[in-house]
């Protein structure tokens, strides 16, 4: 019996419902894993992972950019995976890749990546900037205790006192 060919009306139907609860994260899956796969990755595992994956200090400066597979037979060579470099890197990068790419093959235990190239796009490293909490002054602090003293339960009595202070650090601004 031959195989029907795939009509266009079934790539324009709406998703199909799921009918439960789902995580955020596998709500997003289905979402994420189509523009990654035009980026050649099979699954967010390279780029969930980079962390663990990468030797020290690529984990914090680089990021996976793309992974591009060699024309023909698929895998013989290996990959190509493109990174995002943070510019005060990419020398070392460029004379280091090799090392990379044997950090990701010792990680999937077979081999993927075949060189790392440097990609075209920029990266900036994200600050990790701790957020301070304003002190309120001590006249607010009673001013919202005396509020909240008469509710019975401590833990609602706690919940609105931080409500009460979150609230005033925010009309101080």
């Amino acid at each position: 019996m031959a195989d029907k060919p795939k009509s266009k009306a079934n790539d324009d139907a709406p998703p199909r419902r799921l009918n439960r609860a789902v995580g955020v994260a596998e709500a997003l899956g289905g979402v994420l894993d189509p523009a990654l796969k035009k980026r050649g990755f099979a699954s967010r595992d390279i780029l969930s992972h980079w962390p663990t994956i990468a030797p020290a200090p690529y984990d914090k400066v680089t990021r996976p950019d793309k992974l591009s597979w060699p024309r023909g037979e698929k895998g013989a060579e290996g990959a190509t995976l493109y990174l995002r470099c943070h510019p005060g890197h990419a020398l070392a990068l460029s004379h280091e890749g090799q090392r990379v790419a044997a950090s990701i093959n010792r990680y999937y235990g077979y081999f993927l990546v075949g060189q790392v190239r440097l990609s075209a796009e920029p990266f900036v490293i994200e600050d990790e900037v701790p957020q301070t909490v304003p002190a309120l002054p001590e006249v607010t602090r009673a001013r919202i205790s005396r509020t909240v003293e008469r509710v019975s339960d401590p833990g609602v009595r706690d919940a609105l006192r931080q409500l009460g202070q979150a609230m005033a650090r925010r009309k101080s601004k």
